[in-house]
C-alpha cells in the first residue's frame, strides 16, 4: 500500500442513492467518467456549516450537464439535502473549518465506445473535504505566478472531470515554486490552471469575457456584486498579454483561494509588488459575503 492510499478518509459519502464510508465507495471500471472523463463536477464551499453560493453552483452544474446532454439526476433541493447530511456527518473539528462539497455526475456505465449512448443512469457521487484556507501571512505578502500558453481544449466553459490539461498546467507552477500558472491563448488572457484571473488598472477591475474559452467561476458574479457595492468599476473584455504585466494589481479567484493578490509574474513585479487597495476592498467584501452566508444558516449570499 501507499501512504496516500493508506490515509484515505472514512468520512461519509453519497454514491448513487446510498451513504457509505468514503474508503468503501466503488464504481464500475466501465463508468464513462473513468474511461473518458465523461462527466462534470462542482465544488461548493462551506463556511460554518453553511453552503456558500449554492444556487450559483447549481446553475453552473445545470449548464455543464446541459452541454454534455446529461439530465440532472437530482433537483436542487435534493442536492442541498445530500450536501447538508454529509456536512452534518463530519466531525465537529472539520465542520468548524472551511469545507468543500464535491459533486460529480458522470454519464454512467456502458461498454467502451466514444459515441454517447442514450438511456444510461448517471453515476452520482458527493463527498465533503476539508479545504485549506490561504494563510493570512501569504495574503499579506501576495503570491508569485508563472505564465504559459493555454494548451487546453476549446470548451473550457464546461466544468468537466477531464482535467488533464489543468493538471499539466498546474504542474508548471509547482515545478517553478509558484502559486499558479496564468495562461494565455495567443496574446489574450484566459485563466489560470484552477483559478480565474483579474487585472486592475486605474481602479477598474477587468476579467476575460464569459465565453467557451474560460470557466466563468462562481466568483465572476460575486466579484461583480462586491465591486458594485464598493463603487469599483467592473468590466469583462479581452485582455492583452501586455496589460497583464502592466497591471496595477493582479488577482486570482477560486473557491479555495477566494481572492488572492499576485505580486510577481514570471519574476516581474506587478504594480508596487504588494497587495493593493482594490484587493483589500474585494477581500473585505468577500469576508462580508461569507459572514452573511453563515448568518443566513445555509441561504447563500
Amino acid at each position: 500500500m501507499h501512504p496516500i492510499t493508506d490515509a484515505l478518509p472514512d468520512s461519509l459519502c453519497y454514491l448513487d442513492g446510498s451513504y457509505a464510508p468514503l474508503r468503501d465507495a466503488k464504481v464500475s471500471v466501465l463508468d464513462r467518467g473513468f474511461i473518458f472523463g465523461d462527466g462534470v463536477y462542482e465544488v461548493v464551499p462551506v463556511y460554518g456549516g453553511s453552503l456558500f453560493c449554492f444556487d450559483e453552483h447549481m446553475a453552473r452544474l445545470d449548464r455543464s450537464l446541459g452541454e454534455l446532454q446529461i439530465k440532472n439526476p437530482l433537483s436542487h433541493a435534493e442536492w442541498r439535502a445530500v450536501a447538508m447530511r454529509l456536512i452534518e456527518a463530519a466531525p465537529p473539528a472539520v465542520r468548524a473549518g472551511m469545507q468543500g462539497v464535491y459533486i460529480q455526475v458522470t454519464r454512467g456505465v456502458a461498454p467502451r465506445d466514444h459515441a454517447m449512448p442514450k438511456g444510461l443512469t448517471p453515476t452520482v457521487f458527493v463527498m465533503v473535504n476539508p479545504m485549506k484556507p490561504v494563510p493570512d501571512a501569504v495574503r499579506a505578502k501576495g503570491v508569485a505566478c508563472v505564465s504559459a500558453q493555454d494548451f487546453r481544449w476549446q470548451k473550457a466553459h464546461i466544468k468537466s472531470t477531464s482535467l488533464l490539461g489543468a493538471v499539466l498546467a498546474r504542474q508548471i507552477s509547482v515545478e517553478a515554486g509558484a502559486a499558479e500558472t496564468i495562461m494565455f491563448r495567443g496574446d489574450w488572457l484566459s485563466e489560470a490552471s484552477s483559478s480565474n484571473v483579474w487585472v486592475v488598472k486605474g481602479g477598474v477591475v477587468s476579467g476575460p469575457p464569459r465565453d467557451e474559452l474560460v470557466l466563468a467561476g462562481i466568483r465572476y458574479g460575486l466579484i461583480e456584486r462586491i465591486c458594485a457595492d464598493a463603487g469599483i468599476p467592473f468590466t469583462l473584455r479581452r485582455i492583452a498579454h501586455g496589460e497583464v504585466f502592466d497591471a496595477d494589481e493582479l488577482l486570482l479567484s477560486s473557491a479555495s483561494k477566494e481572492v488572492l493578490p499576485v505580486v510577481t509574474l514570471d519574476g516581474q513585479t506587478i504594480g508596487t509588488g504588494r497587495p493593493g487597495p482594490i484587493y483589500q476592498a474585494l477581500r473585505a467584501g468577500y469576508e462580508l459575503a461569507k459572514a452573511r452566508s453563515t448568518q443566513d444558516n445555509g441561504v447563500t449570499a
